[in-house]
């Protein structure tokens, strides 16, 4: 099974992703690490990403999907998603359960505030929500309560799906 943890910088993806693949004893993946250093710096100096700019991560996280599906293996990525054309060329790679991690604009910005070491910080925050096509075939789960409901309310989805 491949389950894709999504939505805006600042709303607990990978903090998320790897509490669920750790409790499920899947792999976890940060499509964070898939970015290349171009598009690293394009964020870390504040200016949001074109869907040219995504292209190539997006070849390398479908790239991912399709062989952990292929080996049979379970996976966690932890992925932006914000397009829904985004989520189909990964959907093409492989099946996937989605959920996106919804949270108000003020709690979001309160946490990359303060966030430290990242690259994608506050100032992406806004081209991010505007970017964002909220999906209507996810699991919707509200980023303020604690990672531990988060899982639990994931974990049941999943067991009910």
């Amino acid at each position: 099974m491949i389950v894709i943890i999504m939505g805006v910088s600042g709303c607990g993806k990978s903090t998320v992703g790897a509490a669920l693949a750790q409790a499920r004893g899947w792999r976890f993946l940060d499509a964070d690490d898939f970015h290349p250093v171009a598009n690293k710096a394009k964020m870390q100096a504040g200016t949001g990403l074109t869907d040219e700019d995504r292209r190539g991560w997006l070849e390398a996280l479908a790239a991912q999907l399709a062989h952990h599906q292929a080996k049979g293996l379970d996976l966690v990525l932890a992925c932006s998603a914000l397009k829904e054309v985004y989520r189909e060329h990964l959907r093409r790679a492989a099946p996937y359960s989605l959920v996106y991690l919804a949270g108000t604009q003020a709690l979001l910005a309160e946490r990359l505030a303060g966030r430290t070491g990242h690259f994608a910080g506050l100032s992406l925050l806004d081209s991010q929500l505007a970017t964002l096509e909220e999906p209507a075939d996810a699991l919707h789960v509200p980023v303020s309560l604690p990672v531990e409901q988060i899982i639990q309310r994931i974990n049941a989805a999943l067991l009910s799906a």
